[in-house]
């Protein structure tokens, strides 16, 4: 199933293991794990670029063998949108609320689902907080295979659950957060495996391979590197994921120089940013996260060491945005610019005004700031945000 050569390496300690697709955690050390992935000597950045635009594009850079079908809804290839009136001209969102199941879990999930569908799986298993959900259940589909999440109580916003079950998605509540229905994904599925249900949560980094294309689509279509990317940072994969990207293309030679990734969370749900500013070693763990963009109200971040690491190798930086400063960037996007996301996209936009603020960012930068989901994933915070301005 894999390319010759793909191993996985653990992120700490640097242990190399053969490509098993159920290993998500290092044997000796008990550190995540990242993907390699060998590149052939001929590969030609220039070939890659005359194919259609997607996920798929970057087939040479992602692990699975040329043989493998993907399980694929077209995925990736997101608009690439200047910003000037709420940001500045050389600030852009790459928006990703476009993706079919519109959010960036759909970058991963085609890469995880098509690993699943190999292994001869019933099915998938992930825990959420709305769109993971909703993309493991659409791409679960679309591959014949069953789809069971595990979501907190009331803690999901419709538009996700609604689209959950549209797909066939068997739903159950967890009392408690994200951080618990997580905790029982991974120790009913991950502890106890084999199981007949392949677990996609960002703890199993063949899934992140999907979502470091983001990187490799940057590149492609601004023509250079950008100076900073602004990531939203709730399990903390994706940003992890997209700094691999980056980290990739310049061991290749595409680019030389690399961004600096600036990570958000929300005031009420900050681990990483509470590690970040007091420079623990440990994660500050949030007990009972709060804050209005559901998708990053996380308090005990899988990936957290992760997103350290790429922020501390890329010289960026961890801010946190409260709930106000997220709508009125919600708002800004949508009535300066038409581009209509979800609370936790927003932060992306608070986060980077945040920034300039501070002084971490300086105007005549290139600037993209990733928003990971659409508007409608969240009807009722953009009812509220309506109400308050009408």
């Amino acid at each position: 199933m894999f390319r010759e050569g793909v191993r996985l390496r653990c992120v700490i300690c640097g242990s190399l293991y053969p490509p098993n697709p159920r290993l998500f955690t290092c044997r000796s050390c008990g550190g995540l794990l990242e993907v390699v992935t060998p590149v052939d000597r001929g590969f030609e950045w220039e070939r890659v670029r005359a194919r259609r635009f997607g996920v798929w594009r970057y087939r040479e850079l992602l692990p699975l063998a040329e043989w493998v079908k993907p399980v694929s809804l077209g995925e990736g290839g997101t608009p690439l949108v200047r910003v000037d009136r709420a940001a500045g001209p050389h600030v852009f969102v790459k928006f990703e609320g476009s993706n079919p199941t519109g959010s960036f879990k759909d970058r991963g999930m085609t890469v995880g689902v098509t690993i699943a569908k190999g292994l001869g799986v019933e099915g998938v298993v992930v825990a959420s907080t709305g769109n993971t959900a909703a993309s493991a259940a659409a791409y679960a589909a679309r591959a014949g295979l069953r789809c069971l999440v595990y979501l907190p109580r009331g803690g999901v916003a419709r538009g996700k659950l609604a689209q959950a079950l549209l797909h066939g998605a068997e739903v159950v509540e967890v009392d408690g957060f994200f951080d618990d229905a997580l905790e029982l994904v991974l120790e009913e599925y991950v502890e106890r495996s084999p199981s007949k249900l392949y677990p996609l949560n960002s703890v199993n980094p063949w899934r992140l391979e999907g979502q470091k294309t983001l990187a490799f689509e940057l590149v492609d279509e601004l023509g250079y590197t950008p100076d900073v990317v602004v990531v939203p940072v709730g399990n903390a994969g994706n940003i992890s994921a997209i700094w691999k990207g980056f980290r990739e293309l310049r061991d290749l030679g595409v680019i030389s120089g690399t961004p600096r990734m600036i990570g958000v969370q929300a005031t009420g749900a900050a681990p990483l940013a509470k590690t970040w500013s007091t420079r623990s070693r440990e994660l500050q763990v949030v007990e009972e996260p709060r804050t209005i963009a559901s998708a990053i109200r996380i308090g005990r971040p899988v990936n957290w060491f992760k997103a350290l690491k790429s922020v501390e190798e890329s010289r960026g930086a961890l801010l946190t945005v409260s709930d106000e400063e997220i709508l009125e960037a919600m708002k800004m996007l949508a009535r300066l610019e038409g581009l209509g996301v979800e609370p936790s996209s927003a932060a992306s936009l608070a986060g980077y005004l945040k920034a300039l603020e501070e002084g971490l960012v300086d105007r005549g930068e290139t600037v993209v700031l990733v928003a990971t989901g659409h508007a409608l994933k969240d009807p009722d915070v953009v009812r509220l945000l309506v109400e308050r301005n009408t």
